[in-house]
């Protein structure tokens, strides 16, 4: 367990509610159309040294991953936002399609999550996507259906976001065993030390659950060290099937948390299944939560206890969409000295999920630790 009081704990799950405010979130990408099955999201924004804003993600359209590249478009573009007003207005600079971010005989069947970092002075962007060209293991071929592919990581490196081409594009991490043959879903994030630690989200080759794996670039190396692929346990409750990690957030260190080792939050997307599933009719009706409608936990850390988490959505979701079908997923966050921005994606009425944005202060950040 990691140490900190009830109190402690308490203000951090007040502090992760405000954050994530579902009525106050407003839209800032919306995705192609209306309707079930079309995204924007998944990625994050930075801020660089001249202020300004930076924001990546993928569109969506409506797909089924279970039957291959004909059932549908799905994640076909990762686009590049800027902004120059601090969040109010985005212009997009950039836009990959599949076949730009493909490769040898690697060719993209679906775009999924991506992640912009700042290192070392450079800017790198890491990208998953499902690519053909990979066949299962060894005596488990029968199991992947024709047309689909396997989920590996890649990266992109240059000296600015706008420098960014997928001409340079390179293989990060793949994996061979069955058990998380599919890595996906990438955000890092810089410890105090200076090491960079790399989440990803994992599946079985039979896409039973929703893991969580990390790795570790140590301060000054340019290469990630082993991944450890069992640190994040499924939870027992509304999250028993999936437990993806989507980001991490400092926590300043004010009020309550002043004398503390640096305190992280961690939110991350559960389910208590893979598929959607019928209620038995005398159930309490509720968002249940499954893949690619997910709802939203939070857990937290500390840089001594890290890679153990703890967390603070025990027994029942945290973050749940008023809308649609409660999905509320992808969160990342961005530290400011003027306050923490939070972005999600979150469902809508029509049953779409475009990326929604809310703003903390830190003056309301430092009432809530106090």
């Amino acid at each position: 367990m990691v140490n900190l009081s009830k109190p402690q704990k308490n203000r951090l799950l007040l502090l992760g509610q405000a954050l994530i405010d579902q009525q106050r979130a407003r839209v800032v990408i919306p995705p192609t159309q209306g309707g079930c099955g079309y995204w924007f999201g998944g990625g994050n924004m930075i801020r660089t040294e001249d202020g300004t804003f930076y924001l990546c993600g993928r569109y969506r359209n409506a797909g089924d991953s279970r039957s291959g590249a004909k059932a549908g478009v799905r994640g076909f573009e990762l686009s590049i936002f800027r902004s120059a007003d601090v969040g109010k207005g985005f212009e997009k600079i950039s836009s990959f399609s599949k076949q730009d971010l493909s490769y040898g005989d690697r060719q993209v069947i679906s775009i999924e999550r991506s992640w912009l970092h700042s290192h070392q002075g450079r800017i790198e962007l890491f990208v998953s996507s499902e690519k053909s060209g990979i066949p299962y293991a060894d005596n488990l071929e029968s199991y992947q259906k024709q047309g689909t592919g396997v989920w590996t990581v890649d990266r992109i490196e240059a000296d600015t976001v706008e420098a960014l081409d997928p001409a340079r594009i390179e293989p990060l991490i793949e994996s061979r065993d069955p058990r998380f043959l599919h890595v996906k879903d990438p955000f890092a994030f810089n410890n105090q030390r200076g090491d960079t630690v790399l989440i990803l989200c994992t599946h079985p080759f039979n896409w039973s659950s929703s893991n969580s794996a990390y790795s570790i670039r140590p301060k000054g190396s340019t290469s990630f060290g082993q991944i450890n692929y069992e640190f994040f346990p499924r939870g027992f409750t509304w999250d028993v099937a999936i437990s993806r990690l989507t980001s991490a957030l400092h926590v300043p260190a004010l009020g309550v948390l002043k004398d503390l080792p640096p305190v992280y939050l961690f939110f991350y997307d559960g389910g208590e299944s893979v598929r959607h599933h019928e209620e038995h009719e005398k159930a309490v009706k509720r968002p249940r939560g499954y893949s690619c409608e997910e709802l939203g936990g939070l857990a937290f850390s500390t840089e001594q206890c890290f890679p153990r988490l703890e967390r603070l959505s025990v027994n029942l979701p945290l973050f749940i969409s008023p809308y649609g079908t409660g999905c509320s997923r992808y969160v990342a966050t961005l530290e400011t000295e003027e306050g923490i921005y939070s972005l999600w994606v979150q469902s809508q009425k029509d049953l779409s999920q475009p990326l929604v944005m809310s703003f903390l202060g830190l003056e309301e950040v430092e009432r809530i630790l106090d």
